[in-house]
């Protein structure tokens, strides 16, 4: 397993193009998510220059889990769309806040695995543990994500200290919740 972290520039166009169309046989096709996509790719309006990727392959090179920080200080999918998720409290927009999103660690080749199965597994922890480190070498002490509501028990078991930013909501049908994972 090899973990690469970092903008854009430092993956290849080839390698890029596979994080896009991993994420979207996770979040498309496997959870049904609601996404604008082209030619099988998953990017959105904050997929941009200072977004962050954090990216696990297996030994062949097949994308096996993917993660996207983004600074609080610009726009990003907690404050853009779903600010409703701090139940009124202020938007985090702090250099020490990053947020971290579209967190998928499936690997298609384990066929007998679930999304949600695979998030105890060795891969999820270490992509996991590398987006956090990564986050805080860019001056993190905490992360803000959105989360399916079934998530908040997994991120217990991975020894973050997480808690709810407000209470759930349904919003597209499904239940979500904004979670802090404390870093410092």
């Amino acid at each position: 397993m090899n973990v690469t972290a970092g903008h854009t520039e430092v993956f290849s166009d080839a390698l890029f193009s596979d994080i896009a169309r991993y994420r979207h046989k996770v979040f498309v096709e496997t959870l049904g998510w609601d996404l604008k996509t082209r030619n099988g790719e998953e990017l959105d309006q904050f997929d941009r220059p200072d977004t962050v990727y954090v990216v696990s392959q297996d030994d062949e090179g097949q994308v096996n889990g993917c993660a996207r920080l983004l600074p609080t200080t610009g726009p990003y999918l907690l404050g853009e769309v779903f600010p409703e998720l701090m139940a009124g409290l202020p938007i985090p927009a702090s250099p020490d806040v990053w947020e971290l999103s579209r967190f998928a660690s499936v690997d298609f080749n384990q066929r007998s695995s679930s999304a949600l199965a695979q998030f105890s597994s060795e891969v999820t922890m270490a992509l996991l543990k590398s987006a956090a480190a990564h986050a805080v070498s860019l001056g993190a002490k905490r992360l803000i994500t959105v989360s399916p509501i079934g998530v908040e028990r997994l991120l217990r078991k991975t020894g973050f200290h997480t808690h709810r930013a407000g209470p759930p909501m349904i919003i597209g049908g499904h239940p979500i919740f904004a979670c802090w994972i404390e870093l410092a």
